[in-house]
């Protein structure tokens, strides 16, 4: 089922010099996934429901992709890009992979195990499929949300209300990278459509893709996310920025802070205070007066005042 994307989404932020900062360059911060605080987040599990010849097939490839990937990377760095460097690349990589067959292998055959074979070394072959494919999954996420007024989020991810709500605009068409969160069901990831991903097959890495990086425990559900994935750090925001929340315990410092970072923007961004429904326990968003919150700020402080009066009293005695 196509889910439509909202016209808006919303990142809840604490207020930091980092915040500032990514205003201030239109930036985006994607997460690794492994810092997530719902540790079943991202953490799949693989299910090997093929033969060992195929899991086999696969775990190579993993390691060879993993490896080739890693020594290519280093001799890019030290500008090493001739022909002897690709065959010495493509030679050990293929030896690695071979050697984790090997060690599971042999490791499956340790008496210890109480199942008959082959079942220790398919367990093996599944969890190191498993182990795998979370170290080639590089992406990062920027976590979204569809609803601005939720007092949990705000909670959670918007300091305790002190902080903020950031609204960005949804293109027209498709947006590559951006994707709904499906809440329940399995953190299950078959080993076949790994094999199949590895293949090229488009529908196999978007079924492992959804296992890996799309699915949390229906509990999270009132958080209604979306994720946009890319490249793990800071990068410029691929959405327009056009709407900033401020908490019901958000100081009016900080409003005046984001305020003046926003002020000299090509398209300018609404700015709005988040306000509680009286009698309920809903929250409702009005527009910031930009006009009355700058008659306060920048303030002197009165103490300063008086201290220069009382210098310029003692120069004219």
């Amino acid at each position: 089922m196509v889910v439509a994307i909202p016209p808006v989404l919303y990142k809840y932020r604490h207020f930091s010099a980092r915040t500032v900062e990514q205003l201030c360059m239109d930036q985006v911060y994607y997460a690794d996934p492994s810092t997530f605080n719902d540790p079943l987040d991202s953490k799949p599990c693989v299910e090997a429901d093929c033969d060992v010849s195929t899991l086999e097939r696969t775990v190579f490839e993993l390691v060879r992709r993993r490896v080739e990937a890693r020594m290519s990377t280093a001799a890019h760095t030290i500008k090493y890009r001739g022909p002897k460097t690709l065959g010495h690349i493509a030679k050990h990589s293929k030896a690695e992979a071979q050697r984790t067959l090997d060690e599971l292998a042999y490791s499956a055959t340790n008496p210890e195990y109480e199942a008959a074979p082959p079942l220790p070394h398919v367990q093996l072959l599944a969890s190191t499929i498993e182990r795998e494919l979370l170290l080639q999954y590089d992406k990062g996420v920027f976590s979204l949300a569809k609803r601005y007024d939720c007092p949990l989020m705000w909670s959670h991810y918007g300091e305790q209300h002190h902080g903020l709500c950031l609204g960005y605009k949804m293109p027209s068409g498709a947006l590559p990278g951006l994707h709904g969160v499906m809440y329940g069901g399995a953190r299950v990831v078959k080993a076949s459509a790994v094999a199949s991903m590895l293949a090229g097959d488009a529908a196999a890495r978007s079924a492992v893709d959804e296992a890996v990086l799309l699915r949390k425990a229906r509990d999270w559900r009132y958080e209604k996310e979306w994720r946009l994935l890319g490249p793990r750090g800071v990068g410029d925001a691929p959405l327009e920025l056009v709407e900033v929340l401020f908490g019901t315990r958000c100081t009016g410092a900080v409003k005046h802070a984001v305020a003046r970072a926003l002020h000299d923007r090509d398209k300018s961004v609404k700015l709005y205070e988040m306000h509680e429904v009286h009698g309920t326990f809903r929250l409702k968003r009005r527009r910031l007066d930009e006009d009355e919150l700058s008659a306060s700020y920048p303030r002197r402080a009165l103490a300063a005042m008086e201290g220069f009066d009382d210098l310029d009293a003692s120069a004219t005695s």
